[in-house]
């Protein structure tokens, strides 16, 4: 089974590619093997996410996948800092194309082998990675737009619409920063923390845009606020959760009960959030649910 990924690109090249990358991500690109992949968030100096991309750390470049429209912004962000580096960037977003891969089940991907491969299927290359979007790890599958029906022909198996990605990486507890509408967050307040289901932020890499703000809340502890999961009947996607009169969360997008939230630590009490706390949900009663619990 394969899922189309509503996806855009950036490709960096030049001498200082890696370094200059590395010096605006969480993750820790330097470190890598290559192939590698990384996940990582691109932060604001006050260390809010604005771009969620995994990083394609290649022989000859860096790819950067990201969410459809995400790419240009990125490209606006980086040239900003780009002074002596020797950087170009080049955005691909019309020329690949992506899909998921269910259950690593990929032709000609080595299940025993790095989270980033590059191998050839029918005459087309193509670039894969190790990504779990559903509680089980599957292959996102890069390739030339030109090469797509080539590409899926090889691929075979059943198409299954993003719906049904969405409704199990919601049960499963993965977040998808943008169509979560989770940019402008902390990290650590959406699982993208070391321990959490979408780990993105290396405390030890050395500076980037807004890791002063990552080292105090790792020195802190915790945020305010953290991931959880919602359910009730008809729950609505980026909605405003609520306790009595008090905002408490926001809710990602919905799949039939259940969405991911982002949600205070401390409800309307001022006590801890357990498991079945009661809130509303544009109207709806819901209950909460923490990550690792049924």
């Amino acid at each position: 089974m394969w899922t189309r990924l509503p996806s855009s690109g950036l490709r960096v090249t030049g001498a200082d590619r890696t370094d200059f990358v590395h010096g605006q991500m969480t993750g820790d690109l330097r470190g890598a093997p290559t192939p590698g992949l990384v996940p990582c968030a691109f932060l604001n100096v006050r260390g809010q996410i604005e771009q969620f991309a995994r990083a394609y750390r290649r022989p000859d470049d860096i790819y950067l996948h990201l969410d459809a429209g995400q790419a240009a912004p990125l490209a606006a962000r980086l040239r900003r800092y780009i002074i002596f580096d020797q950087v170009e960037l080049e955005d691909v977003s019309d020329t690949l194309r992506s899909v998921h891969v269910w259950d690593q089940a990929a032709p000609g991907w080595d299940e025993a082998g790095a989270a980033a491969q590059q191998w050839t299927l029918g005459d087309s290359l193509v670039l894969g990675g190790r990504v779990d979007r559903s509680g089980r790890p599957g292959v996102d599958l890069h390739y030339l737009a030109r090469d797509e029906a080539a590409v899926l022909a090889e691929l075979g198996g059943e198409e299954r619409p993003l719906s049904d990605l969405d409704a199990l990486r919601i049960v499963a507890g993965i977040p998808d920063i943008h169509r979560d509408a989770l940019t402008g967050t902390l990290p650590q307040e959406v699982g993208l923390d070391v321990r959490g289901p979408l780990p993105a932020i290396s405390y030890r890499k050395g500076c980037y845009v807004g890791q002063e703000i990552m080292a105090r809340i790792e020195a802190r502890g915790q945020t305010r606020f953290h991931l959880a999961r919602v359910v009730g009947e008809g729950v609505p996607s980026h909605a405003e959760i609520r306790q009595g009169e008090k905002v408490v969360g926001q809710t990602g997008l919905s799949s039939g009960p259940h969405a991911l939230a982002r949600l205070r630590r401390e409800l309307e009490d001022g006590a801890a959030v357990n498991v079945g706390a009661a809130v509303e949900v544009g109207g709806v009663t819901a209950h909460v649910q923490l990550l690792g619990h049924d």
